[in-house]
């Protein structure tokens, strides 16, 4: 850690997007430079498994002739069913894996097959599963099958499994979105407005956080945070902006030692909380170990916002040292499951 200077070390929470099917030059520089932790790829990024694995080769060699030379985290979102951004595994959405007949032994196909699938491609995190407990039919996350259940039992054997399954094949899993968006109601979308969900906390620890506890048993490496507001935990902040959230319910009480990472710092439901850069910047400081910059200027496919939350990181850590300390546990976090995917 104090080989890294102040750029490099708040680069590596930053997670990166681009637009097209080719990785512009600035992103190169960025991470030869050693300021990147990884790149998020959407649909629009890929025209087929062989191009993308293509292009994560070149992301790859930019990374190991930097400074800090472990692989990049190369993301993406293959939920199944409606939301994925390859062809392929899992073909099933969660809900109709979890009204299968035999739903466990589907989850653990789901997982591996799509662990495979990922792993030709390049791709080595998987933003999946999705760990929300849905209410009714037809609800924010229903309405695209993004949920195995309504009984929170069920949805944290199914996730259990799939989580399982994908990570023994070599692909990091994400539990999201924590502590849950089950009881969104639809339209209660974070990436559009400001969303509050007034859960009893009984409510909330024993049916949304259940599931957690069985993908933390399972080694679930990454745990991304919901951008609602839950006032029985924090009264006033978004999980992803909440210390008492990250800190003191996902790490404290529920045991969790792997990364955090953030869901895209451009959501709507921050609008109140400044600018791009100060969300990131407030998400590090509550405890966000990644940071996703996925919004996207067409016009110019620079990663602006991940460069612009990279230099208010910079310049934070260089206002105040006392910072240093948790950049670096962060850090260390995030290069030790680069090191963990590192090809074998």
């Amino acid at each position: 850690m104090s080989r890294l200077s102040l750029w490099q070390l708040a680069g590596q929470r930053i997670v990166y997007a681009y637009t097209g099917l080719t990785p512009p030059s600035s992103l190169l520089e960025r991470i030869r430079a050693g300021e990147a932790a990884g790149v998020i790829f959407f649909a629009a990024n890929i025209a087929s498994p062989a191009q993308l694995r293509a292009v994560v080769a070149r992301l790859q060699a930019a990374s190991t002739a930097s400074a800090v030379h472990e692989p990049l985290l190369m993301m993406t979102d293959q939920e199944g069913g409606l939301v994925r951004r390859l062809p392929g595994a899992p073909e099933l959405s969660e809900r109709q894996i979890g009204e299968a007949a035999d739903p466990l032994a589907l989850a653990g196909q789901a997982g591996q097959a799509t662990g495979r699938e990922l792993a030709a491609a390049g791709i080595n995190v998987n933003l999946a599963p999705v760990l929300d407990v849905y209410r009714q039919a037809g609800d924010f996350i229903d309405e695209a099958q993004r949920s195995y259940s309504m009984d929170p039992r069920t949805v944290a054997s199914l996730g259990g499994a799939f989580i399982g399954a994908q990570q023994r094949v070599g692909v990091a899993a994400t539990a999201k979105h924590f502590p849950g968006l089950g009881a969104a109601e639809s339209g209660q979308d974070t990436d559009e407005r400001a969303v509050t969900l007034g859960l009893p906390l009984r409510e909330l620890r024993g049916v949304d956080e259940l599931p957690y506890r069985t993908a933390i048993a399972a080694g679930v490496r990454l745990v991304m945070t919901s951008w609602a507001v839950y006032p029985a935990l924090d009264p006033a902040l978004p999980a992803g902006l909440s210390s008492r959230v990250i800190g003191g319910e996902l790490r404290g009480r529920l045991g969790f030692h792997g990364v955090t990472v953030t869901d895209g710092l451009a959501a709507g439901a921050l609008a109140r909380f400044g600018a791009i850069p100060q969300r990131g910047v407030l998400a590090a400081r509550a405890g966000a170990d990644l940071l996703l910059c996925s919004a996207l200027r067409v016009e110019d496919n620079t990663p602006a916002e991940g460069v612009s939350v990279l230099e208010a990181l910079a310049r934070t850590l260089a206002g105040e040292p006392r910072e240093r300390a948790s950049a670096e546990h962060a850090a260390e976090l995030v290069l030790k499951l680069r090191a963990a995917l590192s090809p074998r």
